[in-house]
């Protein structure tokens, strides 16, 4: 049996040859896991026999494991490179078939999608019209590129000190033309329906002590005597106690705007309602000047860029400035990922030494994170695998020599 151990071991010797020729040639490679070659010896005697002074017949490989330890991390300037950093896959769909990766090397195909090199779609939750994301069931990721619609103005909020040492005008007909009718001015920008941008102006004029009159203007649009049209508000003081604390109003004040009489080409939905919040106002013996002011409309806006949390959760930033949920990218994780299947292309399928997939958002339960604009280097250590690479040779040659070592002493017992 001689000759079996030889042929046996260069058999071993090869594929393990064959398995580190991968992970070198894969040193470069986005995400691959190296390999190594588990080997087994062989005995000849039945489960039944006595083998104590039984001698081998060789070796075998048991299998070739996966070793699925983290990569580095490298930075890119592709926002749509992605990579794990700790435990999970990236799911992926192509044609109805599920399999699993580490290269988050991804790009927007013609539709939208998110897909890797190959055409799978990269899998995960997507988000609703007003950016809420639906956990219910993964789905090929679509990043919604149109257009984001205008919101008009709902709420406008305004924080300033009105002098508590201001007189009264002496002239008490209040008029936005003249500055001596009123004490203190202060302006901001509204948004209509259709996203038109318009300049709120109010005014403030002292009627008596802790005592103040409010006026309102949109777009500087005043009567022949000075005084707003188009607008209406939902009271006409605002008073402050001896602490310079406000009194009234104590909600909000409701604030009407006529497209019609302001701008009668303009087409927005009229008239335009919106709540003026005043609580941030106060009355101290100081100049009179604004602290705080916003708004939550906002103009249309063109999608700009993405931008991916460490969660997954991938906005959508736009041209307006403003930013929206579009969707979640999803891990899976498995309880044995040494019996996941490989099938190439960076790729991996479930089998049942896996174990079923644990699908959830990045940062749950042993999911890892997520880094953008960054991609997982290759495990393999270049070092280390040119080291097996020797030690393999030399396991190649020892065991043909074994062979030429038996042929040798049959050649001498044929001799005889």
């Amino acid at each position: 049996m001689g000759f079996q151990h030889g042929l046996s071991g260069l058999s071993a010797a090869s594929t393990n040859l064959d398995v580190i020729g991968s992970n070198i040639a894969n040193v470069n490679t986005v995400g691959f896991k190296q390999s190594q070659a588990q080997f087994t010896d062989i005995f000849a005697n039945s489960l039944g026999g006595l083998g104590s002074s039984q001698v081998g017949i060789g070796t075998r490989v048991a299998t070739v494991a996966q070793s699925f330890g983290q990569g580095n991390i490298a930075p890119t300037s592709n926002p749509l490179d992605i990579a794990i950093n700790g435990q999970g896959f990236f799911r992926m769909n192509e044609g109805g078939v599920v399999s699993y990766s580490r290269n988050g090397q991804f790009r927007l195909d013609g539709n939208g999608f998110l897909t890797n090199a190959t055409g799978a779609n990269l899998t995960g939750y997507m988000a609703d019209v007003s950016g809420n994301i639906d956990a219910s069931k993964p789905t090929n990721l679509k990043l919604i590129t149109s257009d984001l619609a205008p919101k008009a103005t709902s709420i406008f909020e305004m924080g300033f000190n009105l002098n508590s040492g201001d007189a009264i005008p002496t002239i008490t007909t209040f008029s936005a033309t003249d500055p001596k009718t009123y004490n203190w001015q202060t302006s901001g920008t509204i948004v209509d329906s259709l996203g038109n941008e318009h300049v709120l102006a109010t005014y403030f004029q002292k009627s008596a002590a802790n005592t103040w009159n409010i006026y309102a203007s949109v777009d500087g649009k005043v009567d022949t005597a000075g005084v707003p049209t188009g607008v209406t508000l939902g009271g006409s003081t605002i008073t402050f106690d001896g602490t310079g604390a406000l009194l009234s109003p104590t909600a909000p004040m409701t604030v009407g705007v006529d497209w019609a009489i302001i701008n009668p080409t303009l087409g927005a939905v009229s008239p335009l309602n919106f709540s003026l919040d005043l609580a941030k106002a106060t009355q101290f013996g100081a100049a009179s000047g604004k602290n705080s002011i916003s708004q939550d409309g906002f103009t249309s806006g063109r999608l700009a860029g993405f931008a991916t949390a460490a969660d997954g959760v991938i906005q959508g930033t736009y041209t307006n400035g403003q930013t929206k949920t579009v969707g979640q990218i999803v891990l899976a994780n498995f309880v044995n990922p040494q019996g996941l299947d490989p099938i190439g292309d960076g790729l991996w399928l479930e089998t049942t030494d896996s174990g079923q997939p644990v699908v959830g958002p990045p940062k749950t339960g042993t999911l890892g994170t997520l880094q953008a604009s960054a991609i997982e280097d290759s495990n393999v250590d270049l070092t280390t695998e040119l080291v097996e690479m020797i030690t393999a040779q030399r396991m190649y040659q020892a065991n043909a020599k074994t062979i030429e070592t038996q042929d040798a002493i049959l050649q001498t017992l044929v001799n005889l």
